[in-house]
């Protein structure tokens, strides 16, 4: 089977490209298409998808993969779920052929890097290995703004006083991650989603 992942920006493609084969093996083919952001993400979201349905295969999955940000986050799973039902998508629902999988990263990528400290701290051997035991990181996806939080606590380290580059630190931190034990609830969400997916796809053909 084949997954195409659509997400907003190019470090969650550089993140995905690593973390993907973690969570559903090698043999699982995926390609990964990054937006300008997730307006542009949301605004080609109905084309994209209307392009696909009419030559997609019966093995081939959609996963689309937007930050939450400051939205309601229900509201913007309706809104993603109700794109792909006007294109003739189903959501969640891996069994069908034209299934797409809707996921959310709350409130940013960055809160599922701090659902893995241990990966941080091996990416930037200079940061604290204790921040888990820090009472406003131990809960990652109630994190307020974990890009600025992610780039003050490797400033502090002595890393990118310039100013953190978002896909390097993405690539980085990815390499060393670990999905099964990642706190992030968000992330946890997104790997079992993308599990299930994948094993009702394969279990269908």
């Amino acid at each position: 089977m084949r997954l195409e992942f659509l997400v907003e920006e190019e470090s969650a493609e550089k993140a995905l490209n690593i973390l993907i084969p973690k969570i559903v093996g090698e043999e699982v083919f995926f390609q990964i298409h990054s937006f300008q952001g997730k307006g542009d993400l949301l605004r080609k979201l109905p084309d994209r998808l209307r392009g696909y349905r009419n030559w997609i295969p019966e093995d081939w999955t959609i996963v689309v993969l937007v930050d939450k940000d400051n939205q309601d986050c229900r509201e913007l799973k309706s809104e993603l779920n109700q794109i792909a039902l006007r294109e003739g998508f189903a959501p969640n629902r891996g069994y069908l052929q034209k299934s797409i999988l809707n996921r959310i990263a709350i409130e940013e990528l960055e809160a599922w890097f701090f659902g893995d400290l241990n990966a941080v701290a091996a990416a930037y051997p200079r940061v604290k290995s204790n921040l888990s035991q820090k009472a406003k990181y131990r809960i990652p996806d109630a994190i307020d703004g974990t890009w600025e939080a992610l780039e003050r606590i490797l400033k502090r380290a002595g890393y990118y006083s310039g100013g953190m580059p978002k896909t390097k630190t993405a690539e980085d931190i990815a390499k060393h991650m670990v999905p099964e034990y990642n706190t992030s609830h968000s992330f946890q969400i997104f790997k079992k989603g993308l599990e299930k997916m994948v094993k009702e796809r394969n279990l269908a053909l």
